[in-house]
């Protein structure tokens, strides 16, 4: 069994840490990354496009940093922001149905809809790490066994955080549906339901699982950096399905701004910081930005094959806990969901 203690994850975080700030968009022994992306020339004419994004996700901060530091503009795109406040299932919807030409979201969120034929293409694997376990000592858990015929918080019961720590639950020996009760709070809420003793953990995403953390000294016993998932992205650009099919040289330009922009927040994170803390309406701080940040991989970003075997990795994890049909061939559906835009 793996060692998931709270020491050993704040370790595996701080390395994590490290290694961003030193190295940037740079190879890591153990990390996939995408392989280096040659500058094309931009495109011939200036190319209007729309890009839906989150003022309220911290992993959304990249995009901030390509608005503001002209990463689209090198490419001649001229980029309408799209801003969402709603979950990340109507990011997909904006951009299947035309409303956004691209945007990003959680993978483990998006790809039972698109099995269901929503016409998205993902481009690029942005980042992992804002997925997160938390308990407290009162709690007696230690580890994700302990979770056996306990409670546990979740924002709503379809949520990419539920299905991912089911999955690791599941991995754990432990049945995410019959032996672990998943019990809906809004998230402004899990701290109080914890405290309590309503739960015995709570299961959130950043940047509120981060600050939750700090604020009330909670215990991580799970994130979705732990073992095999490292290296995996959690969240992805999607792109409209017409658009890579149409016009393919727009759909590559939107990626490598979006993977540079990616590279510069993993090489800057308290710039990037600086760029993105005004947008978030709670007010929090640059600094804190910055920290949590530091805790995502945003120096990995798989385009590709690379991300083709992270899509193909999630669908049989998510096959195992019965959220993907157990007919679909993986690999046929990784194929079809995950186009090469950069060729």
């Amino acid at each position: 069994m793996s060692d998931t203690s709270p020491k050993t994850i704040t370790s595996r975080r701080r390395l994590l840490a490290l290694s961003a700030t030193a190295l940037g968009a740079g190879v890591l022994g153990g990390f996939r990354f995408a392989p280096a992306i040659a500058q094309t020339s931009a495109l011939a004419k200036p190319t209007p496009i729309k890009i839906a994004w989150s003022q309220t996700a911290v992993c959304h901060s990249p995009l901030s940093v390509a608005f503001e530091r002209g990463f689209f503009e090198q490419y001649n795109l001229q980029v309408e922001p799209i801003s969402f406040s709603g979950s990340t299932d109507q990011f997909l919807q904006a951009i299947a149905t035309g409303h956004a030409d691209g945007g990003i979201g959680m993978a483990l969120r998006w790809l039972r809809p698109l099995e269901q034929g929503f016409d998205v293409g993902l481009a690029v694997g942005t980042h992992g790490g804002c997925m997160r376990l938390l308990t407290n000592d009162a709690s007696g858990v230690k580890a994700l066994t302990d979770l056996k015929g306990r409670k546990v918080a979740v924002s709503d019961q379809a949520s990419p955080i539920r299905n991912f720590f089911a999955i690791r639950l599941a991995e754990a020996g432990i049945n995410p549906d019959s032996e672990v009760e998943w019990v809906q709070y809004p998230a402004d809420l899990f701290g109080e339901a914890l405290a309590k003793g309503e739960v015995a953990a709570i299961a959130g995403d950043d940047p509120h699982a981060w600050l939750q953390r700090e604020k009330d000294g909670l215990l991580e016993i799970g994130t979705n950096l732990d073992d095999e998932y490292l290296n995996t992205t959690c969240c992805v650009l999607g792109l409209r399905g017409e658009l890579i099919r149409e016009q393919p040289d727009v759909a590559a330009a939107i990626t490598r701004a979006v993977v540079e922009a990616q590279a510069w927040t993993a090489a800057n994170p308290d710039e990037s910081a600086r760029i993105f803390a005004p947008h978030i309406p709670a007010g929090i701080p640059a600094e804190t930005v910055s920290a949590i940040l530091r805790e995502h991989t945003h120096n990995h970003h798989s385009t590709g094959a690379a991300l083709r075997s992270d899509v193909e990795l999630w669908l049989g994890k998510l096959q195992g806990i019965g959220v993907i049909r157990p007919g679909t061939n993986l690999q046929a559906f990784a194929a079809k969901v995950v186009p090469d835009v950069l060729i």
